[in-house]
């Protein structure tokens, strides 16, 4: 049933233009996107996923979105303590690059959360209308404690007021945070006017960005060498270890099939937006190039091919 979803999901558009984009760097095509379109891509399915969210969220009531985002807050916490935990045991990095590691971890990828609410689609297995919801908290915490305990490895003091205001003024936080409020207020109503844009064009959008992304990443998997195996073998376990257990925590809180690989594949991820920003300003020291290198050349990739369909798999057996 895995292989059988997982070669479902390995035929997408999406997922053939990120091996395109794969593909483009092993035969060192110029092949590449320019920046300012990837930053209007990602402004564009930030904001998408937003407002639809913030439409959806209207038929949702404080009790049931309540639980879901106090257990969100305090995976947010735990994910990137067991990140660092197990970088610690399985590389030879520091406090410093391990801290900047957990901090990635610990946060989420906008775009393996796309993915995965494409291929719930497609699979026609419902997802609760507050999953957006569920990415902005998850946003926060995982990068404070990576930060927090990166800073024990910093030369210098952390300026806690400007990371939190580099985390909370991102464009990350802000669309999300920004469209879940704007598709409140407009509702079923006010999103038919603006369907046409939001619905139509997403994927072949998704396909575009992941191809931007396959460049990255194929760019990014030099890095990986000079931290050394480990960071390779956390880097693509990570998915399958985190991602089971919060699929039978989220089983066991009554999130169901959907709720359940919404949230798990969310704490499975590893951040390429929020993160790296934040941890930039807050430990200029780090070195990106490693945390970038695994979560956008191995994790998205093993998220993207397996993870999705593995922990879609598992829902459904634990719920069913």
């Amino acid at each position: 049933m895995i292989l059988e979803t997982a070669a479902a999901n390995l035929l997408s558009a999406p997922v053939l233009a990120f091996v395109l984009g794969l593909v483009a760097v092993a035969v060192r095509s110029d092949l590449r996107l320019p920046e300012a379109l990837t930053t209007s891509i990602s402004i564009y399915l930030l904001l998408a996923i937003g407002v639809k969210g913030g439409v959806a969220l209207r038929s949702a009531t404080l009790a049931e979105v309540a639980g879901p985002v106090a257990l969100a807050l305090v995976l947010g916490v735990i994910v990137p303590l067991v990140a660092y935990g197990a970088l610690r045991v399985m590389t030879r990095l520091g406090p410093l690059d391990r801290g900047s590691v957990a901090a990635h971890y610990g946060s989420t990828s906008l775009v393996t959360f796309t993915a995965a609410l494409v291929f719930l689609d497609s699979s026609g297995i419902d997802y609760p209308g507050y999953a957006p919801t569920l990415l902005t908290v998850l946003e926060i915490p995982g990068i404070v404690v990576g930060i927090l305990l990166a800073s024990r490895g910093a030369e210098g003091r952390v300026s806690w007021g400007g990371t939190v205001h580099e985390v909370l003024a991102g464009k990350s936080i802000v669309l999300l945070a920004g469209g879940l409020l704007l598709g409140y207020a407009i509702g079923d109503g006010g999103y038919a006017g603006v369907q046409g844009f939001f619905d139509e064009p997403f994927r072949g959008v998704l396909a575009l960005f992941l191809l931007g992304l396959g460049i990255e990443a194929g760019l990014r998997l030099r890095s990986l060498r000079e931290a050394g195996p480990g960071l390779l073998v956390f880097a693509a376990l990570f998915p399958f270890v985190i991602g089971s257990a919060v699929v039978g925590v989220a089983v066991l809180a009554g999130l169901g099939q959907g709720g359940a690989v919404v949230l798990a594949i969310l704490c499975a991820s590893a951040s390429y937006i929020a993160a790296p920003a934040a941890v930039r300003f807050a430990l200029p020291e780090a070195n990106l190039a490693m945390p970038l290198a695994a979560s956008i050349g191995v994790t998205f990739p093993v998220n993207l091919v397996l993870g999705i369909p593995y922990l879609t798999w598992l829902a459904g057996v634990l719920v069913g």
